[in-house]
């Protein structure tokens, strides 16, 4: 064995460990060795070396067991060894929750004691004030009053204070005559503040301050200062000026002004406002939604304005806070539905809106599909340009109007308004993504959405004669709406929700609604533009003669273009004219693009559909060349260069024949395909007679 973990050093390697075996048995190295090799030995050396191995692994296997019972025992001890420190840890830490208790208990006692103390150590001048307070009061166990400050009605403020004094000490002897004294007080102060007796009001007020009918003072002077205050129909101005006033007076007569003034807005917030605003809105809550509306903004707009102006006043260390509780305990019950309302409002309003303007056009509104059938053909529509469903007659009508876009914003504008003021900041961009949702439903699904699938099913088909395509103009007017319906999501809705996660939902939500608007758009345009080309072409069929490009008479062509492009290039300016104005900024050239590459097409098709001898080449390109100015309206580079093209092309029609490689060379040809040039040219009457294909090979 020690000879077998001799060959196991490392590295190992198998072959190396069998050749090593098999050159330290005798016969079993090479035949040129020593040695004969002997096959036999090798065999035997082999096996025993086998048996050898299997008894060592299965020694290692047992040490292998034993150290894994070893390491799950240590294991377990360990984890109860855990277990063990985590117990003392846990009560470790309830005992520190004890102590940290007792520390607090005895902070507490210490802290009480402190003020204890604090409170029992009165200055020894107090003596003095004791002893003649002990001097009254055996007057008073005598039952005759015999000093001159109980007799006498100009020392009353002091008879005033050592009876508040000795009050204190019995509730049994003076409770009489301490409740006469605060009554002819509270009389005296009443009868001064009729007089308008601001020092008399002071001294009394003063003297009634350690006395319990101070409060009762001060609810006195509260309600007299009311009295006929509210003369004028607008509630809040009258309030506005009370407070001015007392604020002035309030000052001068008590010791805390600001919480005699506090009082005072309290109770003309909890009685007078409250009243004021519940009589407003109770009267339209069932009957009127939209006046109810109108009111509530109205209301709480002009009590917070009341409430901002009388932070100017001196109420306390939280006066902010102390109006808001005002403001929010007359509200809440009102706030509390308002959204409801408002989204309810608006869905009647935006329908009635809708409803009468497709009245006053006799329109029964169609249901647009929304099913899978209806999506496969809106599919098959976008892809082919394909008609599917009968042509509907709209009479030139877009069923859009900027009324109705307009009563619908200024209504959506409203309510904008109204939840910026009465939502809860917290709400707010909740309620006015609420609110854009329904714009986005009435105005952008139930009205513009609506006419583009009427306007989509009115497009007559490509071959029609002399139709009236009446999509730009709602491309025209939809234009328009988009303008303004981004406008107020900037101006309105924007600033509500500009810093709150319900921004991205908007964007999002904005962005669908125009993309799914701008498909159908473009789909209607497209297929008016098919339609545009294809009056062209029944112009040009039912208008271009044959021989026209191969008169008879040569000699004797007085015209300078066809009558086919004549009529052609009146009917491309027109509509040219009408998309500039359905249009503007960059999808007027992207639009005027495709028509006229679908313009040259056609001329480009048509041209070679004849045959041409000199003169009718010379007259082809004098049409093109009309064509060409027609172009020109386009202001497009790309159209005029096209027909740039087009016009050379035609040269190759009239051209000497020794001179065609010369013009096929020429800047504007040299690019183009010979196909397309060969083409051309075959379409000279003296193609076959003058050998030109000879040129092309």
């Amino acid at each position: 064995m020690a000879t077998t973990a001799q060959l196991f050093e490392e590295p190992f390697d198998a072959d190396e460990y069998i050749e090593r075996l098999a050159w330290r048995t005798p016969g079993g190295g090479s035949k040129g060795g020593a040695e004969a090799f002997d096959p036999k030995k090798l065999l035997e050396e082999f096996v025993n070396h086998i048996e050898e191995l299997k008894q060592l692994d299965e020694r290692i296997q047992r040490k292998v067991e034993k150290l894994e019972q070893q390491c799950h025992r240590e294991a377990k001890e360990f984890a109860h060894k855990v277990q063990d420190l985590q117990r003392s840890n846990q009560v470790a830490f309830q005992h520190f929750q004890e102590l940290d208790e007792h520390i607090s208990y005895v902070a507490t006692k210490v802290c009480h004691l402190g003020d204890q103390l604090e409170g029992v150590n009165t200055p020894r001048q107090r003596a003095v004030e004791a002893q003649r307070l002990m001097t009254y009061f055996n007057e008073f166990l005598d039952g005759e009053l015999r000093s001159d400050v109980f007799n006498n009605p100009d020392k009353i403020k002091e008879a005033a204070d050592i009876i508040q004094k000795l009050h204190l000490i019995t509730c049994v002897y003076l409770k009489g005559k301490y409740h006469d004294l605060e009554r002819q007080l509270i009389q005296e102060f009443t009868a001064a503040q009729r007089r308008g007796e601001i020092g008399r009001m002071r001294e009394v007020a003063a003297v009634l301050l350690h006395f319990k009918g101070y409060a009762h003072c001060v609810d006195v002077y509260i309600k007299q200062c009311q009295e006929g205050a509210y003369m004028r129909n607008d509630v809040f101005e009258d309030i506005a000026i009370l407070c001015q006033r007392v604020n002035k007076q309030v000052g001068e007569v008590f010791c805390s002004p600001e919480t005699v003034m506090a009082k005072l807005i309290q109770s003309i917030f909890e009685n007078k406002i409250q009243a004021h605003v519940k009589e407003k809105l109770e009267e339209t809550r069932h009957s009127d939604v939209e006046q109810y509306l109108k009111n509530l903004y109205d209301l709480y707009s002009r009590t917070t304005a009341l409430a901002a102006k009388l932070t100017d006043f001196n109420l306390g260390s939280d006066k902010h806070t102390f109006l808001s509780k005002l403001i929010k305990n007359i509200f809440s019950c009102y706030l509390e539905s308002y959204i409801d309302m408002e989204r309810q409002y608006l869905q009647n309003r935006s329908g009635l809106i809708l409803q009468r303007y497709y009245d006053s056009k006799n329109h029964q509104k169609r249901a647009v599909g929304t099913g899978s059938i209806q999506e496969l053909k809106e599919r098959i529509r976008q892809r082919t340009n394909l008609p599917l469903g009968p042509s509907i007659d709209t009479h030139g009508e877009t069923f859009l109007s900027q009324e109705v876009v307009v009563n619908l914003l200024q209504e959506t504008r409203h309510a904008f308004e109204r939840c910026n003021k009465l939502s809860d900041p917290a709400d707010l961009p909740k309620n006015a993504f609420s609110i854009f949702l329904l714009l986005v439903e009435y105005l952008c699904v139930d009205h513009i959405d609506y006419a583009l699938e009427i306007g989509l099913s009115a497009i007559p088909s490509a071959d029609a004669k002399n139709a009236n395509l009446y999509f730009l103009d709602v491309v025209q007017q939809a234009n328009t709406i988009f303008h303004l319906f981004d406008k107020q999501f900037n101006d309105n809705l924007m600033p509500l929700i500009s810093s709150s996660p319900k921004l991205t939902e908007c964007l999002h939500k904005k962005k669908e609604v125009i993309e799914q608007m701008e498909v159908k758009l473009d789909t209607g345009i497209d297929r008016t533009l098919n339609c545009m080309v294809g009056q062209m072409k029944h112009i040009l069929v039912t208008e271009q003669k044959k021989t026209d490009f191969k008169p008879e008479d040569e000699n004797n062509v007085m015209i300078q273009y066809t009558t086919a492009c004549s009529k052609v290039c009146a009917y491309v300016s027109k509509q040219v004219e009408r998309v500039r104005r359905s249009m503007d900024g960059k999808n007027v050239d992207t639009v005027l693009t495709e028509l006229g590459v679908r313009f040259h097409r056609l001329i480009h098709e048509h041209l070679q559909q004849f045959s041409y001898s000199s003169m009718g080449g010379m007259l082809a390109i004098c049409d093109v060349a009309e064509y060409r100015r027609s172009a020109k309206d386009f202001r497009v580079p790309l159209v005029l260069q096209l027909f740039d093209t087009l016009h050379a092309l035609c040269n190759l029609l009239v051209v000497a024949p020794d001179n065609l490689k010369q013009v096929c060379s020429g800047e504007q040809l040299t690019n183009l395909d010979k196909n397309l040039l060969h083409a051309f040219v075959q379409l000279r009457v003296d193609y076959r007679s003058a050998r030109l294909g000879r040129h092309f090979s």
